[in-house]
């Protein structure tokens, strides 16, 4: 069971950094996602983890205080709007044009609501 745990929190750590960089991919949760199977699956992946320089104090200070620094938010937002905006423009259906904003919408209301550093 350990590996399993080990393997999962390896695969959302691997999707979690991908999504620092493609804003489709909700990085926050992946790398929760990690702490919670590497919590379970090894304590020296967690304890990497948890001190790690970049990833490590944002965790925590997600954990504790359920913060996202404003610099955070601003580069999330940006790159989800410019993203989604140069998705729906290259789009045809007028469908997918309107679910990909309503994603950005609801997705820039989901980041908002969290307490900024």
């Amino acid at each position: 069971m350990k590996l399993l745990y080990i393997l999962l929190g390896t695969i959302s750590l691997i999707l979690g950094i991908i999504g620092i960089f493609l804003p489709v991919l909700p990085t926050t949760p992946l790398l929760l996602l990690t702490a919670f199977f590497y919590y379970r699956g090894s304590s020296r992946l967690y304890a990497w983890l948890m001190n790690h320089p970049k990833l490590g104090s944002y965790i925590r200070k997600f954990r504790e205080h359920k913060v996202i620094p404003r610099r955070v938010k601003v580069y999330i937002l940006t790159m989800l709007w410019a993203s989604l905006l140069y998705c729906t423009y290259i789009l045809d259906p007028i469908g997918l044009k309107c679910l990909m904003i309503a994603i950005a919408v609801g997705v820039t209301i989901h980041i908002l609501s969290y307490k900024s550093e």
